[in-house]
């Protein structure tokens, strides 16, 4: 612990300059996410839900992916999205992770290759009229891309929730939710993740609410 003293009109205090440091960067963090947060395109998540709210009156199929902690985020939303929406006499979900079945995962990318981890399980199970939901956070991971195009040419709606400018999937969805983070500060891909969490809660408790 790195201390120093500091006088005070009641004598000598020891100041943790240590923890100091750590409540402004802590106070600094939160203040860069307040102002992302403040300026979420709030249209486009409206979209967003009433594409989901339509897929699932009408039976559809919804599809999540990503990589990392975007992979992390699309097997928690599909658990959000496929029990926390359950209500008696009324439909349900049909919502599917792709990152959740491992062993299929890992034989597409050692057999076919890794940006084919998506689009192959896509092209097997998807339907026109399904819904495809990228989530990346630089926009630009070339298997969440390539399931993207595959997704458009068997008839899906597409969406991307991503951050910084969108990268090159904004040009391959529907609907693009673009968390506004700076890609210059290096705290930015959190940034983005953290903004994405927001979005994808926001998402689900607007369908809960709505379904009551």
């Amino acid at each position: 612990m790195c201390c120093v003293l500091r006088e005070f009109d009641e004598g000598l205090i020891q100041i943790d300059t240590e923890k100091e440091w750590k409540v402004e960067y802590i106070q600094k963090y939160l203040d860069e996410i307040g102002r992302i947060l403040q300026n979420l395109p709030q249209a486009e998540i409206a979209r967003a839900i009433d594409i989901l709210t339509q897929a699932r009156t009408e039976g559809r199929r919804i599809f999540v992916m990503g990589n990392g902690g975007s992979a992390a985020m699309a097997s928690h939303f599909a658990c959000d999205l496929g029990k926390g929406t359950v209500q008696e006499g009324k439909p349900r979900f049909k919502v599917i992770s792709l990152n959740d079945n491992v062993p299929l995962l890992t034989a597409y990318a050692n057999d076919f290759g890794y940006e084919t981890v998506f689009a192959e399980p896509l092209a097997s199970l998807a339907e026109p009229g399904d819904v495809a939901i990228a989530i990346s956070s630089s926009g630009n991971s070339p298997n969440v891309l390539r399931a993207m195009e595959v997704a458009r040419e068997r008839g899906l709606t597409t969406i991307g929730i991503t951050g910084f400018a969108g990268g090159r999937l904004k040009e391959k969805v529907d609907v693009c939710v673009i968390v506004p983070s700076d890609s210059q500060h290096p705290d930015g891909m959190q940034h983005a993740e953290d903004g994405q969490w927001v979005v994808l809660h926001a998402i689900f408790v607007a369908i809960r609410q709505g379904m009551e």
